[in-house]
């Protein structure tokens, strides 16, 4: 190997051309298998030892693998400042997120404690931070007042007046609640024991991000009430969204303003302070708790100026100290909640998994996708025995989690205790809190993503697709709600995989001079078509799908040059290309003579079709003695190969993975041989080659059967 300065390289090659089968004694193809058989399998799984005990403890409670190998000296410190930091922004996200899911705050003071602490037994990523979230917390929400609207308490008041009865509407509302966690957690731990978390890959980035700026723009909706302090109808179903946000504007008369000046006040506060947080981060040593100072503050100010009375004021409410029994969920909702369960389910893992792989490659330790399914189903499992709803990880905790120190889980131990003494001991103390700054903190936290709105000129430029997958999923939230929504996006995002496959490129290669390259003709000026041999490639596999459309399009592409035919004979070289870099193919080559020309016979050749296939190597057009040097430059040297005659197709199939039954018999109609091992093993599987196809017509490269073709035709001392 030479060097030419610092980016050029060269490398020589000297070998024979070699087909496949000359490949399997050169490189001693071997017969055996490593991979044990069923039998072998099956006793290996039923086998009992002590070393495949541990393994299975240590896999299935991550805990017990790395907490005795804790170091307190490395780790303890930053643990603590950041469970601490996130204990503390805990707090008010709880107890504001419980509103979204219309629930009572000391309910999102429970979700706060109870799956942080079964996270950290099972959990696999170090820095996510478990709990309530935005998203999660208005999908709940959304069942609960469905299931439980205000119209079904209706009480008859002292001056025969409604009213609703608010204790009892709660208490359902929590049992409907803890009923959807407990379900969706059974889905998630279901999954993750089938090694089922694969699935996540198949909602992408785009949908994922989609859904969640939709879903934003529905919890910042919810939240105009509190913030204006109105009372609007509730709507469900399509176009609700549209609805209630005609529905306030309408009540905006009606606003009661000095609920309006404790939140824009909250509100300026917040974002203030979270501006100086961003830009200081580097500098301060831990971010400023701007949302626990506005909730003590306002609550302090609510309750010595006594608020509620004088200004009606609606706040918080009762919050009970100590802990509540854990108790059975009412099974007879799974019926009614089982497709909410399983979209809460899919989305909440899709977005812990997401950010705890972002961690994961960020400090270069594994995120197991089906550990994270069963450690977060069972966090909302055990959780919905104990009063908490579903859960996932959040944002803004983890970053805050990871920034200020956090190691490992023992940070989410920490900020667990935190919260326990505030279900314990203080949180009676938050009960003159305003709501209207709850829902100031919850606008505040959708600022990440709202700022998704950003991927939308970013896709533009770099994948329309992924651009129509990202808009069709934020339109289809916002106008048909969450859950038909998330429906219709996966829906849609599936089609888009199907079009793709259905309409995949396909190219006409031509050499680059001085190499054994062979590139797309329309999109590489300098390279150059081989007269008399067409080079056809596929972008996509070849199956059940879009196997005619190949056909098609070979015949189109490959064929387009009209040939003067009497009595043709053809000899198909069934070539197949396997390269181990960047180039993986698979070609081949139909090899067309002309023995007569007569005008009455000119038209249009099919090769997919010919049902007679006759070899011969005796035909010959004029050799090359370079076949990297030809004459003609683009289109002319298209003309020229189309004016000497097609005599040789080669089809690079290289993307072609699997084959069905449908690939094998068009592949045996335009004589294809693929070369990809498991691929030419499907082949054998089904009777594929013959005395007209053998397997020593498949040669390992593009460039190897270009070489084997001109030899064919009748020039033996080219040189490349």
């Amino acid at each position: 190997m030479e060097e030419k300065g610092s980016q050029s390289l060269e490398y020589f090659v000297k070998r024979e051309v070699l087909d496949e089968l000359c490949l399997d004694e050169v490189a001693q193809k071997g017969t055996w298998s490593t991979k044990p058989t069923l039998g072998d399998q099956v006793k290996d799984s039923l086998r009992c030892s002590v070393p495949r005990l541990k393994h299975i403890l240590l896999t299935w409670i991550p805990v017990l693998s790395w907490l005795p190998r804790y170091s307190i000296r490395e780790n303890a410190l930053g643990d603590l400042i950041s469970g601490c930091s996130v204990g503390i922004m805990h707090l008010p996200q709880g107890m504001a997120y419980a509103l979204l899911a219309s629930l009572r705050p000391v309910y999102g003071l429970y979700t706060s404690l109870f799956p942080v602490l079964v996270y950290f037994i099972f959990g696999t990523s170090r820095h996510i931070s478990i709990g309530t979230f935005a998203v999660i917390s208005i999908m709940v929400g959304s069942v609960t007042e469905r299931l439980a609207p205000d119209s079904n308490f209706i009480v008859n008041g002292t001056n025969g007046t409604e009213t609703v009865d608010i204790d009892t509407r709660d208490a359902y509302r929590v049992q409907v609640a803890c009923a959807l966690t407990v379900l969706a957690g059974l889905f998630q731990i279901l999954l993750g024991v089938v090694r089922f978390g694969f699935v996540v890959t198949y909602l992408s980035e785009p949908l994922i991000r989609g859904y969640t700026t939709g879903s934003a723009c529905h919890v910042c909706v919810s939240q105009l009430k509190y913030l204006f302090g109105v009372s609007p109808s509730r709507f469900t179903g399509p176009l609700s969204l549209v609805y209630t946000v005609l529905e306030i504007c309408s009540l905006l008369p009606q606003t009661q303003v000095p609920e309006l000046v404790v939140s824009l006040v909250a509100l300026a506060v917040l974002i203030v302070v979270k501006e100086i947080n961003d830009c200081y981060r580097q500098k301060l040593p831990l971010p400023i708790p701007i949302e626990l100072i506005v909730v003590i503050a306002a609550t302090v100010i609510t309750h010595f100026c006594d608020l509620p009375s004088k200004y009606n004021i609606d706040v918080v409410g009762e919050i009970p100290s100590g802990l509540k029994a854990p108790s059975a969920p009412d099974t007879t909702f799974f019926s009614s909640v089982i497709g909410d369960a399983f979209a809460v389910a899919i989305v909440g893992f899709a977005i812990n998994i997401s950010l705890g792989k972002t961690f994961g490659l960020k400090y270069g330790y594994k995120v197991d996708s089906n550990q994270e399914l069963v450690a977060v189903g069972l966090s909302n499992t055990i959780g919905g025995f104990f009063h908490c709803y579903c859960v996932t990880s959040s944002l803004s905790r983890s970053l805050v989690q990871e920034s200020t120190g956090g190691k490992t889980q023992v940070a989410g131990v920490i900020s667990s205790i935190i919260v326990l003494i505030t279900v314990l001991k203080i949180g009676p103390l938050f009960e003159d809190l305003p709501k209207a700054v709850l829902s100031t903190i919850v606008f505040v936290n959708l600022k990440g993503m709202f700022k998704q709105f950003m991927d939308v000129p970013l896709l533009w430029k770099t994948n329309k697709v992924d651009l129509l997958v990202w808009l069709v999923t934020f339109i289809s939230t916002v106008v048909l709600n969450l859950d038909m929504g998330l429906a219709v996006a996966i829906a849609f995002s599936m089609l888009t995989f199907i079009f793709r496959t259905q309409l995949p490129r396909y190219s006409i290669l031509g050499n680059l001079p001085g190499t054994e390259l062979y590139l797309d003709t329309d999109t590489y000026k300098e390279v150059k078509e081989i007269p008399g041999i067409k080079i056809f490639r596929s972008s996509a596999t070849i199956y059940y799908t879009n196997a005619e459309m190949f056909l098609d399009t070979l015949q189109e592409k490959s064929l387009s040059c009209k040939f003067s035919l009497k009595e043709s004979q053809m000899n198909i070289e069934n070539i197949s290309e396997r390269t181990k870099g960047e180039r993986n193919g698979t070609s081949v080559a139909f090899s067309m003579t002309e023995t007569a020309t007569d005008g009455l016979h000119k038209g249009q050749v099919n090769l997919a079709y010919q049902p007679d296939i006759t070899m011969s190597d005796s035909d010959s057009d004029a050799g090359y003695d370079h076949i990297t040097e030809f004459s003609g430059h683009g289109d002319e040297a298209k003309e020229q190969a189309c004016d000497s005659g097609t005599h040789s197709i080669i089809l690079d199939i290289s993307t072609t993975s699997f084959v069905d039954t449908v690939t094998v018999k068009t592949l045996k109609n335009v004589y294809v041989c693929l070369l990809r091992s498991c691929v030419v093993e499907q082949l054998e599987a089904a009777d594929f080659f013959s005395a007209s196809i053998p397997k020593t017509r498949l040669f390992i490269t593009v460039h190897d059967a270009v070489l084997y073709i001109l030899k064919k035709r009748g020039k033996a001392d080219f040189v490349v």
